[in-house]
Order: C-alpha cells, then sequence, then structure tokens
C-alpha cells in the first residue's frame, strides 16, 4: 500500500507500544534486490523461545512505494535503487502492537554517461563557471549519488573545484574532463581577456519592508562603455539586522531578485570577475499583525471531528456541515447565520467510522459526504439533499469502484470527484442524484501511486498525489481539451519530501501571477488519538505562471506545528496548523522566500476547549472564509468562528530610486 488514511498512516505506523514477549521476525532479514526484481518475506510472530504465534494480522508499509513497493501479503517489488525503508506491524486489541523496521537495499546499475551542459564559446578571464553535469545510468536514470571529478588540462588557464566550478585564470585552451571510475567525458574551453571595465547596480526601491521583493540588475561595460552583455554576474548580499539579537537573513536569486527577513540595512553586491558593484538598501518591518477574536463555537465532545464547509443555503440563510473520524458515521447540521450562536440542526448517521469529507453542491441543495471502514465494506459516498438543512434527507449512496474507502472528494458542475483507496479519482455524474453514474477516472501510472486530495476550480482539477507531487487535470476549462469523460492532466510538479498531500489555485491580484499553493503532512512522532499530537510540514509556494516551467519559489511553515487544509480569498491565506491552529498570512504582492519569517503572518488563534473530546488538546484540521468571518474545524473540539479585525491603515511607503 502506498499511503494510508491520514491519520490512521501514522497510528498505525508510529504509535504502536513494543510488547515485551513478543517480536515480529522476518525472512530474509537482510533483504538485498535488483531493481524490476520482487521478494516474497515470510513474516510471523513469535514468543520469547521461537515459537511461532497463530492469528496475529500482520501489515506491511513501504515509506516510498516508487521505490519500494509491498503489497498485502509481504511482496516486495523493485523499482528504485539506493537504499529504502519498510516496516512490518502487527497491531492487536489489547494494545500489544509490534513494529519491526527493515532495510531494503536495491543495487545501483552501472553508470554509463556522464553529461555536461552547454558552456559558452569563450569564457571571460577571471570569471567562474559553474559547470551542470548530469550522470546516467544504465536504466536511464539520474545518478544524484555518483561523484565526478573534474580536471584541467591546463592550470594556467582554468582550474577546477569539487562543486563542479570552472574558473578561468588566464587566455588560452585548455580540455576540461569529468571522470567516474572509467567513464569520462571531455570539454574543450577558450578563454579569454575579460573585457569588463566597469560593473553598476540598481533597483527600482531603495526601501521595502520585510518580504517585499527587490529586483536588482547590474550592468557591465567595457573601457569604451559600450554594454557586455554577456558578462557572468554573481549577486550576493550582507546586512545588519535592527534587532541586534537577529541575523540580518534573507534570500537572493541569481538574476538578482532579494527579499528580506528581517527589518534592517541590508548591501547587495554584484560581481563579475575581479569587478563590483554594491547599493544599500532600508527594509522596515512588514507590520501587518492585526488582532482575531473567537466570535463562536460549535461544540463536538464526544468524538474526533474530521473536514467541514460553510454554505449560503436557498433560503438565504447561512449553515455548516462537520464530519467525524473514528466514530460512528455521523455528520452534523449547523446553522450559523450568526457566527456567535452556531447551532447543530440536525445529523445524518451512515455505515462508516469516519466520514473524512464533506461538500456542498454551489446552489447549495446537494451535500456529499465520504465513508471509510462501513461494516459492509462497501464505503463510498452518500449524496443528501440539504435544500432544508434541518431536515437532511439521504437522497442516494454510491459505491461503484468506492469499496476501498472515500478518503476526500470534491463536487464541482454536478459531477463529484471521489478519491477511491487511495489510488485515483472516479468522476460521477450527480445531474440525478438519485441514479449518480461513473463518467472517468484519473489515475497515474507510476509505480506505487497514491493520492490524498482533489479540488476542482475553473474546469482544473488539482490532484494531490504525495509522492508524484500535483497533476493539474483539464476537466471542462479547455487548456487541454480535457472534460470530465475525458480528464486530460497538462502540468505537474513534485518536491522531494513526497509528503503533498492537498493544492489550493491562486491568481495573485497583484501581480497577476499564477501559483498553485501545495501543502504537506508529515506527523514526525506519531499519532496518538487519546492524546495532545504535534504535527510537521508547510506549504509550498509554486509558480506556475509559466505551466512548462514550474518554479518553486516560497514557504509558510510555523515552527513546532504542521499544515492541513487551507483557504484563500484575495491576498489571504487562512490555513489550519493543526496544533498551531488557524494561521492568517498576507501574500500580497511578488512572494519569494521564508513567507513566516519574513512577518507576513497576520494572526493567528488556537481552539483550545477543556470540555473537548480530548481537552485542551488543538488540532485544527480546516479554515474557511465566509462572509468576513473565518470557520474552522478541530479534530478534538468541533466548529468555530472567529473575526479578524479590519486592516490597519498603511504607514510605510516604498521608496523609488
Amino acid at each position: 500500500m502506498k499511503h494510508m488514511s491520514l491519520l490512521l498512516t501514522f497510528l498505525l505506523i508510529s504509535s504502536f507500544l513494543l510488547a515485551q514477549d513478543l517480536k515480529i521476525e522476518v525472512v530474509p532479514d537482510n533483504i538485498q534486490m535488483k531493481v524490476g526484481a520482487s521478494l516474497a518475506l515470510d513474516a510471523s510472530v513469535t514468543d520469547e523461545s521461537g515459537k511461532k504465534i497463530d492469528n496475529r494480522r500482520l501489515a506491511y508499509y513501504s515509506f516510498d512505494s516508487r521505490s519500494v513497493e509491498v503489497d498485502s501479503t509481504g511482496k516486495l517489488t523493485a523499482h528504485l535503487p539506493g537504499e529504502h525503508q519498510i516496516i512490518v506491524v502487527s497491531p492487536s486489541p489489547d494494545g500489544n502492537y509490534l513494529r519491526k523496521d527493515m532495510k531494503v537495499y536495491v543495487a545501483y546499475p552501472p553508470v554509463t554517461t556522464i553529461k555536461i551542459d552547454e558552456v559558452p564559446e569563450k569564457i571571460y578571464a577571471g570569471t567562474t563557471f559553474p559547470v551542470k553535469i548530469t550522470v546516467m545510468d544504465a536504466m536511464d536514470l539520474v545518478r544524484d549519488d555518483a561523484t565526478v571529478e573534474l580536471t584541467s588540462s591546463d592550470t594556467k588557464v582554468a582550474t577546477t573545484d569539487a562543486f563542479a566550478n570552472i574558473h578561468a585564470a588566464g587566455p588560452g585552451k585548455a580540455e576540461i574532463t569529468a571522470r567516474h571510475e572509467d567513464i569520462t567525458t571531455r570539454l574543450n574551453i577558450e578563454v579569454v581577456p575579460n573585457p569588463v571595465a566597469n560593473l553598476e547596480i540598481s533597483s527600482e526601491m531603495n526601501q521595502a519592508r520585510t518580504g517585499d521583493v527587490f529586483h536588482f540588475k547590474a550592468t557591465a561595460s567595457d573601457a569604451e562603455g559600450s554594454p557586455v552583455s554577456d558578462a557572468p554576474v554573481t549577486f550576493s548580499f550582507q546586512g545588519q539586522a535592527d534587532d541586534v539579537s537577529s541575523s540580518a537573513s534573507g534570500l537572493i536569486k541569481k538574476d538578482g531578485r532579494f527579499v528580506a527577513d528581517e527589518p534592517g540595512i541590508y548591501t547587495v553586491t554584484a560581481s563579475s570577475g575581479p569587478f563590483a558593484a554594491s547599493k544599500t538598501v532600508k527594509v522596515l518591518p512588514r507590520n501587518v499583525s492585526r488582532k482575531i477574536e473567537v466570535v463562536g463555537h460549535g461544540s463536538v465532545n464526544t468524538k474526533h471531528t474530521s473536514d467541514f464547509w460553510v454554505w449560503e443555503g436557498i433560503d438565504g440563510r447561512d449553515y455548516a456541515v462537520t464530519g467525524t473520524w473514528g466514530a460512528d458515521g455521523t455528520a452534523y447540521f449547523w446553522d450559523v447565520t450568526d457566527p456567535s450562536s452556531i447551532k447543530k440542526i440536525d445529523s445524518v448517521q451512515v455505515d462508516a467510522r469516519t466520514v473524512n469529507d464533506v461538500k456542498i453542491s454551489e446552489d447549495g441543495k446537494i451535500c456529499i459526504i465520504s465513508r471509510e471502514g462501513a461494516s459492509n465494506r462497501k464505503n463510498g459516498i452518500v449524496i443528501i439533499d440539504v435544500s432544508d438543512p434541518s431536515n437532511a434527507e439521504i437522497i442516494s449512496t454510491f459505491t461503484e469502484n468506492l469499496t476501498g474507502g472515500v478518503h476526500n472528494l470534491f463536487i464541482y458542475d454536478n459531477h463529484v470527484y471521489a478519491l477511491s483507496n487511495g489510488e485515483k479519482y472516479y468522476i460521477i455524474n450527480i445531474e440525478d442524484p438519485a441514479s449518480p453514474k461513473i463518467v472517468g477516472k484519473f489515475e497515474l501510472d507510476t509505480p506505487g501511486h497514491a493520492i490524498h486530495d482533489v479540488w476542482v476550480e475553473d474546469g482544473i482539477a488539482y490532484s494531490s498525489n504525495w509522492d508524484d507531487g500535483v497533476y493539474m487535470v483539464d476537466v471542462g476549462n479547455g487548456i487541454a481539451g480535457g472534460s470530465p469523460e475525458n480528464p486530460v492532466a497538462f502540468a505537474n510538479y513534485e518536491y522531494p519530501s513526497g509528503a503533498h498531500h492537498a493544492t489550493f489555485p491562486f491568481h495573485s491580484q497583484s501581480t497577476d501571477k499564477f501559483y498553485a499553493v501545495m501543502g504537506d503532512e508529515i506527523f514526525p512522532y506519531g499519532l496518538d488519538v487519546n492524546s495532545f499530537n504535534m504535527a510537521g510540514g508547510f506549504l509550498h509556494f509554486v509558480d506556475f505562471t509559466d505551466l512548462d516551467n514550474p518554479d518553486e519559489i516560497a514557504r509558510f511553515e510555523v515552527p513546532g506545528a504542521g499544515s492541513h487544509n487551507y483557504w484563500i480569498d484575495g491576498d489571504l491565506l487562512y490555513v489550519a496548523y493543526y496544533n498551531g491552529g488557524v494561521r492568517v498570512v498576507d501574500i500580497s504582492g511578488e512572494l519569494m522566500g521564508d513567507l513566516y519569517k519574513q512577518g507576513r503572518e497576520i494572526a493567528f488563534i488556537v481552539p483550545a476547549d477543556p470540555d473537548g473530546y480530548i481537552p485542551n488538546a488543538p488540532f485544527t484540521w480546516g479554515a474557511q472564509l465566509h462572509k468576513g468571518h473565518v470557520f474552522y474545524s478541530d479534530w478534538n473540539s468541533g466548529l468555530w468562528s472567529a473575526k479578524l479585525e479590519p486592516e490597519k491603515p498603511k504607514d510605510v511607503n516604498v521608496e523609488s530610486k
């Protein structure tokens, strides 16, 4: 199995109590494989004398199924080389949980080629040129683990270093050799006299706030004042923070974009060979903080609360629906017209342990809830008439191809996008909600692929696929000729952690840039369903303005907490950060670097409830802005509303040069 369901994943793999007299034995214990090979593990639970214990359930999980996949029987399949980790667990109703961690070593194929990206025909003396080297093996896999040594045939012309840089020493020609064991590639270079006699630096601003992006431009010219357009330029910075106890940190890009985390004085330097030019700028506090206060609370203290949705009903009043987790399959309906007096008005109970996700149709008439842990193992979705939320009535239940459990879903334009067994999603036409029918499906074909979430906006489905990142899928937008019957993927971005669980599209009103905000879900300390928990992970801001070249440019990370579901309205981000509560973030203007360090957090609120299902253990699941109020659900305490005070008048002017 690639990824287990949400919180249950980490409950199973991280929160086990070790038995003192029982252990898991696995044969073979030392696992070595080749790519493409399969191996059946023989696992059993034994007592201290080595006797096998019957009737103990065993489960197998891989930390990276794209590399090594393991099925429910313990069959391993190796997809990618390297050292990987799997675990074998044996749960027991009496709390006697067992766990065995195992390493799987998959042999690397031999290296076959070393590729060097193109370099300029001529390199100016006194400059440094970074060489991009790609090592490929017999499987056409990129080998980042392979060490490559660079050498020069004439060190008077050029030298090299351990970081794949060529340092142009003086005019002449030289041969650069890249070597890994017995594989070599050669590159001929020519170093010419450096024509640069002067270097100037400029920026469009002299003063800005933390988080604002400066654009520095360097102009090189020769002795006669003519521009040298191909002169290589390197940017760097140093600074002094206003707070003497803080470092003047920030981020500068190769193209001269610079952003500061701390208020202070910063000097940005452009250099080209022996020439350099600097400019000093002032960075002021961002000063965006505001107060946020609790307005109302709809308590759920007999079970865990999962996701929620707030909407305006057809009668003009405002309502919410909340799911429940690991309980009895109940979904609650609330009247939130007065956010200070949240009232439970109805509930629906279905055959499930968890109603993880809930969504409402655009017209406010239909509610869809997901089912996991049904007694008959059919799971699927339940379609509910909420024309009158105080009298919610089930219209139909749909289970076709969804028996493995529906963890998340979305409703858009009379279609439901329902995850199936954490691997794919089916597209279900509900124009007649009493007779839903499958019309399409989206699934990746990568090894061990999995999916956690799907969000649909403007005819594009944003499919969040853990290790495989986000896939943008045309389901009616027209950008790639797709439709619900023919979903077509047209863009993708993944990041190394493989913890991508949710995506929210964001078109910046202030910059006209298009971002996909991608959130992690990580439980580094495991999950205890009966106690306080801490999560990890953060939001990745990926610039998708150029769909073919997505660029991860910013992050928002709260120390000691982890991201979950979130909402964007205008230039404000509302993100549920599990044990960190709800955070409200300024995402106006160009984004770059660490948004938390830059002081872009406007406010936060943590829902501690002494009468909660687990008292005073905030674990906020999701946040949504509705008619000026921030609504949020909490795993241990139910549904909440809060109000953010109006924006303060801006007292900082950006000065131009």
